[in-house]
């Protein structure tokens, strides 16, 4: 019996690398970061080489963008074979029946706490509209999901990057689990340094006496709490790992129509009784609260070529209403945008340092991609920059408009994707690149 099936989480079998393996040569970043570091997966090519690791049965978005067709199916090819093996020669451990705590601490001194457990992809949809009680954060670019669907259709097992948000600002489910499992002086199952200078992890194992008495009692509440007028549930957000777990979505309604299931009027498949609790049902995550001290918000900057910026400014402000503003330096526009969940700095060579201030009540990226699109005509006009640092450099080119986003609201995250949909893509970054989730716990999917 299924005791989580109404928040659609379940307790998942974890499998985790035998005594014999080095975790810290086991775990790995997840696969879309550094796409342009050639150093960096190098390096970590050099530590993984000959040693069980995740390395192995992973495809970094690095290499995938050189491969040919013919390459990326060998290479496919290449992952399922390695975790053949790593279960044949028995690199893994017992399976554990349990959730797991976790804390990261990550090397700029920030700790964020989570919960390994399994989600139901019946229960989620990165549909725009959808009403799901798991959903899409950004936009799903659907061209993205052919390689992850290759590689998870006859994978005997997954390993996630997917980190899921809680809308739990009283911290009522990981607040109450980090202070029960201290109090029970167990020891972690794991702990040890992350690779590359990423800081380092410890996971404990949750007694089933804690998910009774605090999981569930708990996931009643942000039930409550999350539950709007329409009736709908909105459970959690994704927040990494989206095109990973549309992917898991994808190859599971595969698989119902293989095994018999008939498509109704609507576009939903039932599920036969036969699969009602295959592996391939679920997918394991990691839930974060959003509000966790530790998860910091990036807002993605833009920057738009081959435009005119008083143009680009005008067209802002009479979509968006506001005060167009004059700075002096850098540091004030910075200052007025940074201070501001609804101020937008736009920065040009002719026309110099202008914020735009507006009255906005939805988060900013979701008001202003739409008419950064429009504006343009051509979304490969547009391209995407981390860190301010960077618009100012790249604003110096000729015709080039940078535009600084303000931060992104924790409060009204939820609020705006339950009313608006899925924000725009390239909406923000959870923390830098070290700090993200980390390839460790793996799950049969057979």
């Amino acid at each position: 019996m299924n005791i989580f099936e109404k928040y659609a989480l379940k307790t998942p079998d974890i499998l985790l690398p035998g005594k014999l393996t080095d975790f810290s040569v086991w775990a790995v970043i997840a696969c879309d970061q550094y796409t342009q570091d050639k150093e960096y997966w190098d390096k970590v090519q050099s530590i993984t080489k000959n040693k069980h690791s995740a390395r192995h049965i992973i495809l970094p978005e690095f290499y995938l963008h050189n491969l040919s067709e013919k390459q990326r199916q060998e290479e496919v090819i290449k992952i399922h074979n390695n975790m053949q093996n790593y279960i044949k020669n028995a690199v893994f451990a017992e399976p554990i029946s349990s959730m797991i705590y976790i804390e990261r601490k990550t090397f700029y001194g920030r700790t964020r706490k989570g919960l390994i457990t399994c989600i139901d992809l019946e229960k989620y949809d990165w549909k725009k509209s959808s009403k799901a009680e798991i959903r899409a954060t950004e936009a799903t670019i659907l061209d993205r999901l052919p390689p992850r669907m290759e590689i998870r259709r006859t994978a005997p097992i997954e390993l996630p990057h997917i980190m899921l948000l809680a809308n739990d600002y009283d911290n009522i489910l990981i607040g109450e689990l980090e202070k029960n499992i201290h109090k029970t002086e167990d020891s972690p199952i794991y702990n040890f340094d992350l690779m590359m200078n990423a800081g380092s992890i410890s996971g404990w194992a949750i007694p089933q006496e804690l998910s009774s008495a605090v999981i569930k009692p708990a996931l009643e509440k942000l039930y409550k709490n999350n539950t709007g007028e329409d009736g709908s549930t909105f459970m959690f957000a994704v927040g990494d790992g989206n095109h990973s777990l549309a992917a898991a979505k994808a190859v599971w309604e595969e698989f119902k129509q293989k095994t018999g299931s008939i498509p109704a009027e609507d576009g939903s498949v039932s599920i036969p009784k036969s699969i009602e609790n295959h592996p391939l049902r679920y997918a394991l995550v990691e839930i974060v609260n959003l509000y966790d001290s530790g998860l910091t918000f990036e807002p993605i900057h833009r920057i738009l070529f081959d435009t005119d910026g008083k143009k680009l400014t005008d067209f802002i402000q009479s979509k968006l209403g506001g005060t167009v503003i004059k700075c002096k330096s850098e540091e004030e526009l910075l200052n007025k945008v940074e201070s501001s969940t609804s101020s937008f700095g736009f920065i040009s060579e002719r026309e110099g340092l202008i914020c735009l201030e507006t009255n906005l009540d939805c988060l900013a990226i979701s008001a202003i991609q739409p008419l950064l699109d429009e504006f343009t005509g051509s979304e490969k006009k547009i391209d995407y920059i981390h860190g301010t640092d960077e618009a100012f450099r790249l604003s110096e080119k000729v015709n080039s408009v940078s535009v600084l986003l303000p931060p992104i609201s924790k409060m009204n995250f939820f609020s705006t994707i339950a009313e608006y949909g899925s924000l725009p893509r390239k909406s923000f970054s959870m923390g830098e690149a070290s700090e993200k989730r980390f390839y460790l716990e793996c799950r049969s999917l057979s």
